[in-house]
Parts: structure tokens; sequence; C-alpha cells
């Protein structure tokens, strides 16, 4: 993986994807030396558990580079309607199988938007066509958002966390 502070000069693409890249394994490495019960705990008063927090990033991958790109419904795509609905956990969800869908989510993101350039308007978001552009930065901000909730968490159940390193 190319580190943010390799593409300093790199051009704007490149920088989108290295940080892109940068807070999916945080999001992916917040599991790291936890029990299954420990990523299930509810610690806050909302939905949000480090499990959930990776599922729904899978989701969210699956929205903005599926989605948005294909133009294919969520029902096509096999993801929930309502984003709320994406950190729900079932009996099935493990640190295995969840980190699996969001690799899985990852790589075929990058297959989505491999030929198309940063001004390609993409069809398929809610609000009409969106730059390629757009997509990256919201995608940076949702990541961002996501990786200091999991850091947050895994304060809650007493571990340091690197995975907002600066």
């Amino acid at each position: 993986m190319i580190s943010a502070d390799d593409v300093i000069n790199q051009p704007e693409r490149a920088q989108f994807e290295a940080f892109l890249d940068e807070h999916r394994k945080a999001l992916h490495d917040c599991l790291d030396d936890l029990t299954e019960e420990q990523v299930r705990r509810s610690l806050v008063p909302s939905r949000t558990t480090l499990l959930g927090l990776v599922k729904h990033a899978a989701f969210v991958e699956r929205v903005w580079f599926d989605e948005a790109v294909t133009g294919r419904s969520r029902a096509e795509i096999g993801i929930p309607a309502d984003p709320d609905e994406s950190f729900l956990l079932d009996d099935s969800d493990t640190i295995a199988s969840v980190r699996a869908s969001f690799l899985a989510a990852c790589a075929d993101s990058r297959r989505a938007v491999e030929s198309l350039e940063l001004d390609d308007k993409l069809p398929g978001n809610r609000r009409g066509p969106i730059p390629l552009r757009w997509v990256y930065l919201h995608m940076l901000r949702e990541h961002a958002q996501h990786c200091g909730h999991a850091d947050i968490l895994r304060e809650q159940l007493g571990l340091t966390s690197e995975l907002g390193d600066s």
C-alpha cells in the first residue's frame, strides 16, 4: 500500500486513492486483537459497534462505487436500502466474514473506477450524475469519520489505538 506521504507530488487521483486506502486499512485493522464479543459490544446509544462499523463501511463502498457507478439498485447489489440497516449484525457476522466482505467491497470499488477519470460523471446517484472526484471526496470524509468512531470505541474497550496516526 502506498502511503499518503508517498504521493505528495503525484497526480490528484493517486493522492485520493492513497488516502482512501489508508482509511480502508484503518477500518479493517480496528478489529485487530479483539474478541467476537468485544467487536459486537454496544458502547454508545446508537447501533454503532466496531463490527457494525466495518460492515457499514462495506455497504458505503458498494453504494458509492457500485450503485453510483453502475446505476444498479441496492436490491440488485444485495445491500440494505437504508444506511442504518447496514450497521445491524446477525449471527453469521463474524470478524472474519465482515472483514472478507469489506476487503471484497474495496477490491470491487477499485476495479469499478479504474478506467474512469476524476471528472467522469457517474449516473447512479439520487442527486443525479456526479463526478468521480466528488465520490472520492465523500468517501474520504465518510471513512475518516468512521475511523474516528473506531478509535473512540477501541478506547472505550480499554485499548489504545494507532488508527488515527497523524
